[in-house]
């Protein structure tokens, strides 16, 4: 690893840098964040979350499918349901920071909790 010569920062392993890149890569579709966006609020089955996106049930369940396997959404049987939520608290973080500051931005009201606010978004 090597040393920034200005702030003392090693830079990460290429394996780290790899997986950062492809879990981004996964947030890069709109639809995708979106469900993100709305799975760190709060879990929610397919339907809810097609609703929520604005995206057809098939099409909300490839998203998921994918984030599922990329392990940045995880999943549990509910009764009858199939339950989605986001466990990692590092992913809802990044997501809730990058929106809420592109959303004050553009002159809208901060979207993320108030626990957030403090953290410069």
């Amino acid at each position: 690893m090597s040393t920034a010569a200005d702030g003392g920062f090693e830079d990460p392993p290429a394996e780290v840098l790899a997986q950062a890149a492809a879990a981004f890569g996964l947030l890069a579709t709109p639809a995708r964040l979106h469900i993100v966006w709305a799975l760190s609020q709060g879990e929610s089955d397919v339907t809810g979350l097609a609703d929520r996106v604005g995206g057809t049930l098939p099409s909300v369940s490839q998203h998921l499918t994918k984030l599922k396997l990329a392990g940045l959404v995880r999943s549990r049987r509910e009764g009858r349901r199939q339950v989605y939520l986001v466990d990692d608290p590092d992913v809802v973080t990044v997501v809730r920071l990058m929106v809420g500051q592109l959303a004050e931005r553009a002159g809208h009201a901060p979207a993320q909790p108030a626990r957030l606010r403090g953290l410069g978004a």
